[in-house]
């Protein structure tokens, strides 16, 4: 198993709360992460205007969206090119209870493969429509509508490729992405109970959020609720086995 932190170099806020990270999680090494702003990083980059897929995305892709999502790109190529297996990779904002971590990788051990995405969630609000294991206070499940952020999770080496492949040109932030399974083809399942916490505020704020004026905020809720709604019509669908 190895380990991969998104971390920007430039972000010296951060760098204490990404080393823990590398001292906790197994194998694990900070990773570059993309700076959307920069012209030169994002060169290679295909972008749309949230109309490459249905339902179409509402919102304009913030610099930081694009460099996130090139980030995870990166990720994906290099456990491609290096022939990796699985990977656990997160975003320099999570903190991890160790112990609870060591548990989770105990239960996904006998389970996860090549072909596997899995959600380890800050969040646990995901509705199963298949548990695939259960224990202590641990659950994979195949969910209904797939939660958002990317802030850690198991990939596999098949599920890269397979999300690269889908991947060449982008219209809306990763995590709003990965929500279409019905485009990549690739099933996505969450391990609930992990007691993993997203720690943005605590280490100098969130590199996407912004706050809006209250007329755009409301405008963007109600854009936010309709794209929602469209996403519960494409719900995942019960597995006869965890792949």
């Amino acid at each position: 198993m190895r380990s991969f932190i998104i971390h920007m170099s430039s972000s010296t806020t951060r760098r204490p709360n990404a080393d823990k990270l590398c001292a906790d999680l197994p194998n694990a090494e900070l990773f570059e992460a993309v700076n959307g702003r920069d012209p030169d990083q994002i060169a290679g980059v295909q972008l749309h205007p949230g109309n490459l897929h249905r339902p179409h995305y509402p919102f304009a892709l913030r610099p930081a969206e694009i460099g996130v999502f090139e980030s995870h790109r990166r990720i994906w190529r290099k456990l491609v090119d290096e022939e990796i297996d699985l990977a656990i990779i997160t975003e320099d904002d999570l903190r991890i209870d160790p112990a609870r971590m060591a548990e989770t990788l105990k239960v996904l051990a006998p389970i996860a493969t090549p072909d596997h995405y899995i959600r380890i969630p800050v969040k646990q609000r995901e509705v199963p429509v298949q548990t695939l294991a259960e224990q202590n206070g641990l659950r994979l499940i195949l969910p209904k509508v797939i939660g958002l952020q990317c802030v850690c999770q198991m990939v596999g080496r098949h599920a890269a490729k397979r999300l690269l492949a889908a991947t060449e040109q982008i219209d809306r932030p990763v995590d709003t992405f990965m929500q279409m399974h019905w485009l990549t083809g690739q099933p996505i399942h969450a391990l609930l109970g992990s007691g993993n916490q997203e720690v943005a505020r605590e280490i100098g704020g969130s590199t996407i959020q912004t706050k809006p004026p209250l007329s755009d905020k409301l405008t963007r809720e109600f854009k936010r609720a309709a794209y929602r709604a469209k996403l519960h019509l494409h719900p995942q669908r019960p597995r006869t086995s965890s792949g």
